[in-house]
C-alpha cells in the first residue's frame, strides 16, 4: 500500500530573517529610521519582506527579540511614528496580547517581528526603540541578535 505524497511548500529565505545588510539594492529598498534610547538616529535600507527585527539585527541595532520573532514574548517592542502606524494593518489578538506586556506601552506600539518592510506602508517608517523591555534576563544581560 503506498502512501499518498507530501505536498512541499516552500517560500523566500528573506521571510525566515536574517539578511547581509551590506547586499541589499538601494533601488528595491525600503528606508527605515532607527530612534535609539539615547535619542541618536540611524537610517538603514532593508529589503521588502524584512521584519523590523531582522533589519535591526542585521544593521547592529540593539533590539532583543528573545523569542525570534515567534510571537512569544514582547521583547522587541518599538513605537512606530504615526502616520507609518495608520498604514499598518492592525495588531493581531495575538500581537496585542504579548503587547499587553511591553514595558511602557504606548498608542503608536508595535512588536518589531510583527512589522514588516513594505515601500508603500513602510517607506522612511521611524522606529523608537522603548527605554526598557521585560525579560526574564538576568541584570546586566545584553542580547546578541541570533
Amino acid at each position: 500500500r503506498r502512501l499518498p505524497k507530501r505536498l512541499f511548500h516552500s517560500c523566500s529565505p528573506r521571510m525566515h530573517g536574517g539578511y547581509d545588510a551590506s547586499k541589499v539594492d538601494p533601488a528595491k529598498a525600503v528606508e527605515m529610521k532607527f530612534v535609539d534610547r539615547d535619542g541618536s538616529k540611524r537610517t538603514v535600507l532593508a529589503p521588502e519582506g524584512a521584519s523590523v527585527l531582522d533589519v535591526a539585527h542585521a544593521n547592529d541595532i540593539e533590539l532583543e527579540g528573545a523569542c525570534e520573532g515567534s510571537l512569544a514574548c514582547s521583547t522587541c517592542h518599538v513605537y512606530v511614528d504615526e502616520d507609518t502606524y495608520r498604514k499598518l494593518d492592525e495588531p493581531t489578538d495575538d500581537e496585542n496580547d504579548m503587547l499587553d506586556l511591553a514595558f511602557a506601552l504606548k498608542e503608536n506600539s508595535r512588536l518589531g517581528c510583527q512589522v514588516v518592510a513594505d515601500r508603500k506602508t513602510t517607506e522612511k517608517m521611524e522606529i523608537t526603540l522603548p527605554q526598557a523591555t521585560r525579560n526574564m534576563a538576568v541584570d546586566g544581560y545584553v542580547a546578541k541578535p541570533h
